[in-house]
């Protein structure tokens, strides 16, 4: 079955393709050659990648400790119809495996890898793969996931529960709940895990529940804050596809068109590009719809004199993108659209230029800087503003950054306050939203604008992984009008 290529021509050039269909659960450098280069595991990533994680996330836990994982559970639309597939990020990160009903159990030993891995899978079910598809048998995802052992996922409950009592610590993510209900639902959780029955389960639990559970996502966040080179690369990667689809749908849009169409538009440019899906629901609010911040309807109709504001993003290989452009509708900026887009935008180059390990700037110190810069930019157009916290409470409400990554928002285990490292991607995204009060010029009012990018933080200085979104005034109306050589389709 290895060897069972053939040399095909295409439109994309002559390459191997491998016989169809696949007998792996995900795409691999033997089934999909063009998605998976030689040594790498996944799109991108080379095997030893994920072995290196794997080995420095045990180097952080004591001796004795065990490590547990588990995929994300199927999700169903209605009865049986069910959303596309998106494994969960931490699993992915430590094994690159996309199948559900999954789980890894890494164990730290005095071994020359420093630890044991067991990955759980479903393996072969040729009756369900007539429905399903392939998935990866035991044999086949021990030797391409490098693991040490592989088992089906109903010897899971039994496997973890005889490594308890010799284990000092057991690292594990259940969910945040409240006290009436936290031992109900993390009850709930386990039974999801081990796929025990009431009386098995509650003794897991029970062996879980003392002092030597430790939450995993905390671990692992340190480690996924700083990104390797090959991370950076496909997050670039997912960073042109959604800029250059910025760029096409500024010239797609055009006043009588529905913000629908422009998000639908966006999304079959990054899926036209390799993406897999959109990274969120995307944004495209026209006029005073951008004074919504999480507008997603999408539903009106795009009028002559108003601005567009489109925040979207792709999912590329794993990895998120975000990038927020606002425009003309009608591919002009007029002067009072010129002069607050200008206020942001300069506000937000300044921003992007702290972005280093040098400066030594933390995400809280950039916020209340990008407070700082919107208010004195704001005032040389016309704005009052002192101290009476107009800016923030009103005009400018959102934070200025997160930490982006495998998932849209990384924030949840990074301190706020400590400064930023070399290899960190995060969002530069300051806004401001006028809303039509006599406290601000009248001829800025229901306009929304933010400019959003994606940035490599630096030990020197800060990359805009974004770039191929337009963003000064001149590229915009380029793009809008066709002056960029950017055909829609």
């Amino acid at each position: 079955m290895f060897n069972s290529f053939r040399r095909a021509g295409s439109r994309f050039g002559t390459r191997s393709l491998a016989t169809k269909p696949s007998e792996y659960g995900q795409p691999t450098t033997i089934s999909h050659p063009h998605l998976v280069q030689r040594n790498d595991l996944t799109p991108g990533i080379p095997i030893s990648e994920y072995e290196q994680r794997r080995r420095k996330l045990m180097d952080l836990l004591p001796d004795g400790s065990v490590a547990v994982a588990v995929s994300a559970p199927i999700k169903y639309m209605s009865a049986n119809i069910f959303y596309k597939y998106r494994q969960a990020s931490d699993f992915w990160y430590l094994t690159g495996f996309e199948e559900p009903d999954s789980a890894v159990v890494l164990e730290k030993n005095s071994s020359q890898k420093g630890y044991k891995m067991t990955l759980f899978s479903s393996g072969r079910d040729l009756a369900k793969e007539k429905w399903d598809g392939a998935r990866t048998s035991l044999a086949l995802s021990k030797d391409l996931f490098h693991a040490d052992d592989t088992m089906l996922i109903d010897k899971f409950s039994s496997y973890l529960k005889s490594l308890l009592p010799k284990s000092s610590h057991v690292y594990v993510d259940l969910p945040n709940v409240t006290h009436n209900t936290s031992r109900k639902k993390s009850k709930s959780l386990l039974r999801y895990l081990t796929g025990t029955p009431a009386t098995e389960h509650e003794d897991i639990f029970e062996s879980l529940s003392g002092s030597s559970r430790r939450p995993l996502a905390a671990q692992l966040g340190k480690l996924r804050a700083i990104k390797s080179k090959a991370e950076q690369q496909i997050m670039r990667a997912a960073a042109d596809i959604s800029g250059r689809a910025h760029a096409k749908t500024m010239r797609f849009a055009e006043p009588g068109k529905s913000e629908g169409a422009l998000a639908a538009h966006f999304e079959y440019m990054c899926a036209l590009a390799g993406s897999q899906r959109p990274a969120y629901v995307p944004v495209v609010a026209s006029g005073p719809n951008a004074l919504i911040l999480h507008y997603t309807a999408n539903n009106q109709i795009i009028t002559e004199d108003e601005l567009v504001l489109i925040d979207a993003g792709c999912e590329y290989n794993g990895y998120a993108s975000d990038i927020t452009r606002t425009f003309p509708a009608c591919g002009t900026f007029s002067a009072p659209q010129r002069d607050l887009y200008s206020a942001v935008l300069s506000a937000q180059k300044q921003l992007i230029g702290l972005c280093s390990a040098q400066h030594g700037y933390s995400l809280q110190e950039l916020h209340r800087k990008s407070c700082t810069l919107l208010k004195s930019e704001l005032n040389q157009i016309g704005f009052n503003l002192g101290n009476e916290g107009d800016l923030e409470r009103v005009l400018y409400p959102h934070y200025l950054s997160h930490p982006i990554g495998i998932d849209l928002h990384e924030s949840s285990h990074m301190d706020r306050s400590a400064p930023l490292q070399d290899g960190m991607v995060i969002t530069i995204e300051p806004g401001i939203y006028v809303p039509p009060t006599a406290n601000f010029p009248k001829h800025f009012h229901n306009m929304g604008i933010r400019i959003e990018d994606e940035v490599l933080v630096g030990a020197k200085n800060a990359t805009i992984l974004s770039v191929s979104a337009p963003k000064e005034i001149a590229d915009i109306e380029g793009a809008c009008q066709g002056l960029l050589g950017l055909e829609p389709y």
